[in-house]
């Protein structure tokens, strides 16, 4: 990831749920404070209800990946934690990356994708 970090300590991701604000939709929920560093921070969390070790670890990897391909549209300066609903458990990438995308846009750190980027043809 070009623009940011992992949020790793546990006292991080406190913070954040406390003092941020959050979104939600059908597959995950978005945390989201300001850092005021010149990059952002992500925080992923994968609860034991949705499934095994290796669902868990899977879902991570989707979420990182959809955020690491669409990084240069969200605005830097962030802390974020998302959080993988239980409804997430057999998404897509695909589905993963846009409801990325759709909390972001809800967050407003987000800038809005190009029509091209959008359009099948």
């Amino acid at each position: 990831m070009k623009y940011s970090e992992s949020l790793k300590k546990n006292k991080d991701f406190q913070l954040v749920y406390k003092q941020g604000t959050s979104y939600a939709n059908k597959y995950l929920v978005m945390y989201v404070k300001e850092n005021h560093l010149e990059k952002n921070r992500i925080g992923i969390s994968v609860s034991k209800k949705v499934g095994n070790s290796v669902v868990r670890h899977h879902l991570a990897r989707l979420i990182r990946e959809g955020y690491r391909l669409q990084e240069e549209l969200f605005h830097i300066g962030y802390d974020v934690v998302i959080i993988v609903r239980v409804n997430g458990k057999d998404c897509t990438y695909y589905e993963i990356e846009r409801a990325i995308y759709h909390l972001g846009k809800l967050h407003q750190i987000v800038e809005k994708k190009n029509r091209d980027e959008n359009s099948i043809n």
